[in-house]
């Protein structure tokens, strides 16, 4: 009777081991997707910044050229 409980028990703590591991493997891939898609986030930005500047620029010339 209580050897049959304690078997059940290292069934049960070991289906909870595997399971934690594949849950952990979940998680670890999961954040680096999120740290992959965060870098493209911050270079699209930082291409964004980059156009940004130079459709100013672009935009200051022609300003310049019209006023002349």
């Amino acid at each position: 009777m209580i050897e049959e409980k304690i078997a059940s028990a290292l069934e049960r703590i070991k289906a909870l081991k595997l399971e934690k591991e594949e849950l952990q493997k979940k998680v670890n891939t999961l954040e680096e997707v999120l740290r992959t898609k965060n870098q493209e986030i911050e270079n699209l930005l930082s291409e964004r910044e980059a156009i940004k500047k130079q459709i100013e620029e672009l935009l200051r010339e022609l300003d310049l050229e019209a006023n002349v």
